[in-house]
């Protein structure tokens, strides 16, 4: 990019060559490249200088007086702008120009995008590094793991009691699942028995059984018998 200074060298208005060095002189302090156009001996310069300026920057007669500053083919301003720019600080910005590292201009921007975009400039967020480093150091590593501890602590604890309840657990499934056979073995002795009760006896069961009734009918008449002769005796 190149700036472009319009300047009127021949020029017999005091006014004028003041603000033209006064320009000039600026550009050389900040090492500012430019180049410097004539136009009081250049009708060219002259003519692209009058079509170029803006038609809100020309003053009543319509006729713009040097210094003109151009970026390229891009307008920057006169010396009125110019001046305002110096004053601010934003020179660099008026000619369309990044400023350069370590310029005031430089570090006006930076707190501007601070401000804008809510962000910390280099320096700002080393500081606040070292600010978090030194409380680190001097809170203790114990205070400082607390709330980890703790989480821990808890997670044991809750670990112990599940498995405090998956033992009780089992445990009372173990007991349900003994009193269950249990039941079974004692509904399965009394089937047993009812079946034995129900079964129909065998022919040798029913000769023995005939046997003793036989047996006991016999003992019955005998002491039938040996009632009355007691009683004749007497």
């Amino acid at each position: 990019m190149v700036i472009k200074v319009f300047l009127a060298t021949a020029s017999g208005s005091t006014a004028i060559k003041k603000k033209q060095q006064d320009v000039v002189g600026f550009l050389e302090t900040l090492k500012v490249e430019y180049t410097p156009l004539d136009i009081a001996c250049n009708e060219d310069n002259r003519m692209w200088m009058r079509q170029n300026v803006p038609e809100d920057m020309k003053p009543s007669n319509g006729i713009p007086l040097p210094p003109q500053i151009f970026n390229e083919e891009s307008y920057c301003g006169d010396y009125e702008t110019f001046f305002n720019a110096k004053e601010d600080n934003s020179v660099y910005a008026f000619l369309g120009l990044p400023p350069p590292p370590g310029s005031k201009e430089a570090m006006q921007a930076e707190k501007s995008c601070v401000v804008e975009n809510g962000t910390h400039t280099k320096e700002e967020t080393h500081a606040e590094g070292n600010s978090d480093e030194s409380l680190r150091e001097e809170v203790p590593v114990g205070e400082r793991n607390g709330d980890t501890h703790a989480k821990e602590g808890e997670e044991g604890e809750t670990a112990e009691e599940g498995e405090t309840a998956a033992e009780e657990a089992a445990e009372e499934t173990e007991d349900s699942k003994a009193r269950i056979e249990e039941d079974e073995e004692a509904e399965e002795e009394a089937d047993e028995d009812k079946d034995e009760d129900s079964q129909p006896m065998s022919e040798e069961e029913e000769d023995l059984q005939s046997e003793e009734e036989e047996e006991l009918r016999q003992l019955e008449d005998e002491d039938e018998a040996e009632a009355p002769e007691e009683e004749e005796d007497e």
